[in-house]
């Protein structure tokens, strides 16, 4: 039978913002690993929410940070909206509202501070890689199709294992940039994996979006990061 979950809507103080999160965990005492689940442009919407509650179903503390908390809490389907939105986020903003996440996650009842990891889809591929690269606390981190920063030196500061995910019909994130995410990992001696899927499109992992989904490729996906995450979260 399935574990009982609790989920809730959480806030908690950023830099001069409150943030908003979707908080989902199994009922069952105890401390348990934490992820954390970074939207993609669209906003908090339920698609990431659910991704949340599957973490959750595998044994996780499980959160979901609103990084549109201090642009009105907006959620949208329409793609000039949310590339807005997207734009409107200054990355160092965006990284501060994951730092005040892990400041949350390290006084929630239930986490096991010392084994936190991120996670995210396109917009939050990007802050799932850079994350990592700025708070050690983040011991794990799985970026899903993210840009991959130009110049690369943050990966010099990147404080846990990799396991980046692509499609190589990507539209949005090159071949060339995922190929400088490899040299820069092994140019200064970080653990890290890419894997790539032939024929899969950018957002592929996501499976209300028809248009793109790639079921096989999800799937593949999903039981290498939950692997990942065991191996390097315990």
């Amino acid at each position: 039978m399935a574990e009982a979950l609790q989920e809730s809507m959480v806030q908690y103080p950023g830099e001069r913002i409150t943030v908003r999160a979707y908080l989902i965990q199994p009922q069952a005492k105890g401390k348990r690993a934490a992820i954390i689940v970074v939207q993609e442009w669209w906003g908090l919407n339920d698609h990431i929410k659910d991704i949340a509650r599957r973490y959750a179903g595998e044994g996780y503390v499980a959160i979901a940070p609103d990084l549109y908390s201090r642009l009105g809490h907006t959620v949208t389907a329409d793609p000039n909206e949310a590339g807005k939105l997207m734009n409107s986020l200054r990355q160092e903003d965006g990284l501060k509202d994951l730092n005040a996440t892990v400041a949350y996650l390290k006084t929630a009842p239930g986490v096991d501070s010392k084994r936190l990891g991120v996670t995210g889809f396109c917009m939050g591929g990007s802050y799932a890689l850079m994350l990592p690269c700025v708070n050690p606390s983040i011991k794990a981190a799985a970026p899903f199709y993210g840009q991959v920063p130009n110049p690369d030196t943050p990966i010099k500061n990147l404080g846990a294992p990799v396991l980046y995910i692509y499609g190589e019909d990507d539209g949005w994130i090159t071949k060339a940039d995922v190929q400088r995410l490899a040299n820069a990992l092994k140019k200064y001696n970080k653990t890290g994996e890419v894997k790539t899927y032939p024929g899969a499109p950018h957002a592929f992992f996501n499976d209300t979006r028809k248009d793109v989904y790639k079921p096989a490729e999800a799937k593949d996906a999903w039981d290498r990061t939950l692997a990942f995450f065991k191996q390097h979260l315990g």
